[in-house]
């Protein structure tokens, strides 16, 4: 599964990150993430802990940290809303240079900036120190329901297939002279994107048709159980396990 598909994400090394079950780096993930989610927005010195926790596990794996960092770019819309939060924000307010900012409203930036960006950063881990087909593997054996993860597998099979053909429609257009840069030609990008939907649907088709044929019965992917590895487990729970603990103490020193 997967063949013939590259793992962008995923960065190529032998660790013992990389060999721990995928099954137990999925969950300890979503159990540091929900740690972090909890801790209190105030305790400033838990998001340091949370953070160096993940860039030992980044270190241990071999993941360039410039990298991890690059790939912190998917946030930026998120951070585009929290950054007018402190403007629109209802409250007491604070001058801080030119501005009149709310008091509620830096804090709700504040606590989106820091629990997404450390959210993000856990997650693009687990991209590089798990390949996709492993990942779609551990959903299944955490029984995930079987439609999510049949979906997530065709999503990842046919975005590269969907952003070759939209590479190729550009270059099309370029060879006719055509280069849209500006607000006023945006006719072009709109019509090369609705081109783009109807070609994605046939080939769709096409390949639904084609699976039909060859005996596809609903089941995309059937996920093999595995025994349970003791020792990874244990190792794997330990970040979140010390993400949990950061969390009470915050709570408790609050």
């Amino acid at each position: 599964m997967g063949a013939g598909h590259s793992h962008v994400l995923f960065s190529h090394s032998e660790t013992g990150v990389h060999r721990l079950v995928p099954e137990a780096k999925v969950a300890a993930t979503l159990l540091f993430i929900g740690a972090v989610v909890a801790t209190p927005r105030s305790a400033f010195w838990a998001f340091g802990v949370d953070a160096l926790l993940l860039v030992g596990v980044a270190l241990a794996a071999r993941v360039s940290l410039l990298r991890l960092a690059r790939r912190l770019v998917l946030e930026l819309p998120f951070l585009a809303f929290a950054f007018f939060l402190p403007l629109i924000g209802r409250g007491p307010r604070v001058d801080v240079l030119w501005f009149s900012v709310s008091e509620s409203g830096t804090w709700g930036a504040w606590n989106i900036l820091v629990k997404g960006t450390i959210g993000v950063a856990a997650t693009s881990l687990l991209g590089a120190t798990t390949t996709v087909p492993e990942l779609l593997g551990a959903l299944g054996r955490l029984r995930v329901p079987r439609v999510i993860v049949e979906i997530a597998s065709f999503m990842v099979r046919y975005l590269e297939v969907v952003t070759n053909e939209m590479r190729r429609m550009r270059i099309a257009r370029l060879s006719r002279g055509h280069d849209p840069r500006w607000i006023w030609q945006a006719r072009a990008v709109a019509t090369s994107a609705g081109a783009l939907f109807i070609r994605s649907f046939e080939r769709g088709e096409r390949v639904h048709l084609a699976m039909l044929s060859r005996g596809y019965d609903g089941t995309l992917y059937r996920s093999d159980p595995t025994a349970i590895v003791v020792r990874d487990w244990a190792l794997t729970l330990m970040i979140p396990t010390g993400a949990l603990a950061v969390c009470l103490t915050a709570v408790l020193v609050r």
